[in-house]
Order: C-alpha cells, then structure tokens, then sequence
C-alpha cells in the first residue's frame, strides 16, 4: 500500500507492551496490519525482560516494515517501580527504532486519547471503542495494551497528516477536537 503511511505505535511496558500497527492513507482511513502484546515474566530479571521486550519488538519490525514508531511518552505515576519499567520499556523501543533507522516520536496519554476519542480524559473502554470503529474491527482490540498501541499509531498518522503533509480531507470530529486541543496547547 505505496500510498499509505505504515506506524508502528508501542505502549510500552515490563509486563505487557502492546505493539499495534496501521496502514493509514492520506485520506485519514486507516487499516490494520498487525496487533499483539509482548510480555515478560515478572519475576525474571531486569535485563532478561528488556531483552524479551527488545526481541518482540525486533520481531513486529522485520516482519511488517513500518515508515515510523510512535512511543507512549512516560509521565509521572504515583507507582515509581511502574514508571521505572515503562521508562525502560520506552527507552528500549526507541533504540530500536533508531537501530532500524526509523524516525520516532512520543505521545502522552492525554493527547492520544484526545485524537482518538475527542476527549483527553477518555477512559479504556472509549479509547478501544473508537479504535475498533477508525478500524472497522469486528471486536474490540484486547487487551488494552494493545488497543493503547493502536491508539498511537493511528495518533501519532493524524498528527503527521495535519501537521506536515495536508491532505484535504475532512477532519472526523475526534480529530477536530484534537487539533483544537493542540492548537490551545501553544498559546
């Protein structure tokens, strides 16, 4: 699909990080390629789970080629040892995309959700919802992680699209309220 922009999203994680990746044409409709979670034993150590997040990722990137990466960015959590594993988690895939020599970029959770759902505070089910409705998904994306990876992929093509390369499509109204939010972002 010459026409479409291939993203990888990745909601990093020890125990789960979700990789999701979409095929999303000028036009802002997107498909999806691929889906899954990469997971790690809890109780192997630290750098046997990285090395298990490295390997599944490695494994998403050969197998489906895509044009960028786009990362959860790590905010502050109240749990410091789950913010430690996700800053690890995220640090390790954007290695990987510069090892692949893919550009990469990081989205907070806040401005993911806006762009998919129009509201930055959407909760799990809404964000699953309105991946599987931009999809056309027969059910819901599972777990969460993934649907979250999804959500970053498509996220992160949107942004891409109205930022960089106009398209003269319609905007949906989840992302008009994203590019409203944004725009109020910098002032």
């Amino acid at each position: 699909m010459a026409s479409a922009l291939r993203v990888l999203g990745i909601d990093p994680g020890l125990t789960r990080c979700g990789v999701g990746v979409v095929d999303v044409r000028r036009d802002r409709s997107a498909s999806l390629v691929h889906v899954g979670v990469v997971r790690s034993a809890p109780d192997e150590p630290i750098e046997r789970r990285l090395a298990t997040i490295a390997a599944g990722i490695r494994v998403v990137l050969g197998a489906h080629s895509p044009d960028v990466v786009a990362v959860e960015r790590v905010f502050a959590q109240h749990n410091r040892n789950t913010v430690m594993g996700t800053a690890q988690a995220s640090g390790i895939a954007l290695l990987l995309a510069a090892e692949h020599g893919l550009p990469a970029a990081t989205h907070t959770p806040s401005e993911v959700k806006a762009a998919i759902t129009g509201y930055g505070s959407a909760d799990k089910l809404q964000v699953q919802t309105m991946v599987a409705r931009v999809l056309r998904l027969d059910t819901l994306p599972q777990p969460a992680d993934a649907a979250d990876a999804l959500a970053l992929a498509l996220c992160h093509a949107w942004r891409r699209g109205s930022a960089a390369t106009p398209t003269g499509g319609a905007l949906t109204p989840a992302q008009r309220a994203w590019a409203d939010a944004e725009r109020l972002t910098r002032r």
